[in-house]
């Protein structure tokens, strides 16, 4: 809060005429901006010349004291302002305030007079010091002089009560206090923000504030919040926190505006906690358990468009997470929650690996539809299940085990090529995935993990191959192919010639239908014989 101090305001020639105070629809008290005020004064001036002194217009509707007069008041006047405030209300031309039994007034009028004062004598000057005046009230009652300084000169000038001011705000007690009986004039240096301070005043008089709150942004009661913090007005800070409490927050940007300003306030005594309450639980459960019952409620779901929805939400919101706290694999928040992903994997895997046991048999193909397409569909959504877990892993960098895990189902490699490939090929898109992952270091299995991945599910894949292209719209041929041959050539170079000629064999059978991984096998055929690496004596340079 600025510096408050006595001072002397009527300085010069004035002539003060009195108009109705804008008025918000909501019923606000406003005053009119700075820039405003004097476009007004402008506009006046070119209309109306400083020698041609105009008359009270008829709309006053309350009366004010004449004006000064002195010995040039024949030759020289101030322009005056017919322009209402942009937001004055239209259904009337005065605004009587809420009722103010509680401090003593039975308000008639509420007027205010809008004060063009000069700063010099030069009457050519544009940027002049301008005053606004307004009387809370009575009109005639006020026995206080509250005079907010603004920016660019801009001056406001509040009439209002000893007694409604040491009622409601501290920060004025104490200043009044401190003065003479006699002190009549106050002054607020730098106001930042004149309008809700002429507002929060104005809430002095009112009896019901929550009322007056109804409608507002969010915005503009945190402003009022402000001052009232400033002025020491606690149940306008009750207010405006009952009314935060109860109105949407639109956006994460408003939600920190006020979760900020609340935290302000905790120190002051005033209850915020339900409040905080809307981002901050009581409840002392682990986020571990919580996130363990967001997994098993979406990998539960059989409906497909909600459980699609909600599956790229929680990735979507775990990648933020991922990105909010980029060294979270390593804390001990960000292991309890890759140990719980990796739980639910193993559970979608044992329950992946009974349904194609169940499948595999050669009766099930002789079961009725009705009992054969619930198996059916349940092994897609659980192989479902276990790519949207590997992708969450692979945003937060902890797929490598899950490449151990999968590169060790030899069982599962096995029955494959006795299911269905209508049914099976959904495997072989975990398997595309992982060597994708690798392919482009977003996994760091160690070698032998590499190699027995291929070893097991490269041929079920190959198999599979033509289907994906043509039956999975996800699947995107050279991202795969780019992936398996750069895991192959992350192997030794013996590997490398085993696993390329077993392609080649597949490739030159199935062509179209088999992965071409001709950029592998260039690769490996130049490290193998046009620029092979010695270990005779020190190791020779490549030739090119």
């Amino acid at each position: 809060m600025a510096e408050i101090r006595l001072t002397k305001v009527e300085q010069g020639q004035t002539k003060i005429r009195n108009v109705p105070i804008a008025v918000t629809p909501e019923g606000f008290w406003c005053c009119p901006s700075p820039v405003m005020f004097q476009k007004t004064l402008k506009a006046h001036q070119q209309h109306h010349p400083l020698n041609k002194p105009k008359s009270h217009s008829s709309t006053t509707t309350s009366s004010s004291s004449p004006p000064i007069k002195t010995s040039s008041d024949h030759k020289k006047h101030s322009p005056e302002l017919d322009k209402k405030p942009s937001r004055a209300s239209s259904k009337s031309e005065t605004f009587v305030p809420d009722d103010q039994k509680k401090n003593g007034f039975e308000p008639s009028v509420l007027g205010a007079s809008l004060v063009a004062e000069r700063a010099s004598s030069r009457p050519n000057q544009e940027s002049l010091p301008r005053k606004v005046s307004i009387e809370f009230g009575e009109s005639g009652t006020g026995d206080l002089k509250v005079v907010l300084m603004g920016r660019q000169g801009f001056v406001v000038k509040l009439s209002v009560h000893k007694s409604v001011l040491e009622e409601n705000s501290t920060f004025f007690a104490e200043k009044l206090v401190a003065k003479s009986p006699s002190f009549h004039c106050i002054e607020v240096d730098d106001c930042e923000d004149v309008e809700t301070y002429v507002e929060t005043v104005g809430l002095m008089y009112c009896k019901e504030l929550k009322q007056r709150l109804i409608k507002q942004s969010v915005s503009r009661v945190l402003r009022i919040l402000k001052v009232a913090e400033q002025l020491g007005f606690k149940s306008c800070m009750e207010s405006c926190l009952d009314f935060l409490e109860a109105v949407p927050w639109v956006g994460e940007e408003e939600e920190e505006r006020v979760v900020s300003s609340v935290l302000r306030l905790q120190s002051e005594g005033i209850g915020v906690s339900p409040i905080l309450k809307r981002v901050a639980s009581d409840v002392s459960k682990p986020p571990k358990d919580t996130l363990s019952h967001v997994l098993q409620l979406v990998l539960k779901s059989n409906e497909e468009k909600g459980r699609r929805e909600m599956k790229s939400i929680v990735l979507k919101l775990l990648r933020e997470n991922n990105k909010s706290l980029p060294n979270c694999t390593s804390s001990t928040s960000g292991d309890l929650c890759n140990t719980t992903i990796y739980a639910s994997c193993q559970t979608c895997l044992g329950s992946l690996l009974f349904l194609f046991r169940q499948v595999a048999q050669p009766e099930f193909a002789e079961q009725p539809s009705e009992v054969k397409n619930p198996v059916i569909k349940q092994m897609v959504l659980e192989a479902d299940n276990l790519s949207w877990l590997l992708d969450i892993l692979a945003d937060r960098h902890g797929a490598d085990d899950f490449a151990v895990v999968w590169a060790s189902q030899q069982e599962l490699a096995g029955l494959h090529p006795r299911v269905p490939i209508v049914n099976r090929h959904h495997i072989s898109c975990i398997t595309a995935r992982l060597f994708v992952g690798i392919g482009r270091g977003e996994l760091l299995p160690c070698k032998d993990t590499r190699h027995l991945l291929l070893k097991t599910w490269l041929q079920p894949l190959i198999d599979d191959y033509g289907w994906l292209q043509h039956g999975c719209k996800s699947f995107d041929r050279k991202v795969v192919e780019e992936g398996i041959g750069r895991t192959i050539l992350t192997l030794p170079l013996e590997d490398q010639q085993i696993i390329l000629l077993g392609w080649l064999s597949s490739f030159l059978k199935a062509g179209d239908n088999c992965p071409n991984l001709q950029k592998a096998f260039e690769v490996w055929w130049r490290r193998t014989f046009v620029r092979p690496y010695t270990e005779q004596g020190n190791a020779t340079q490549p030739s090119e």
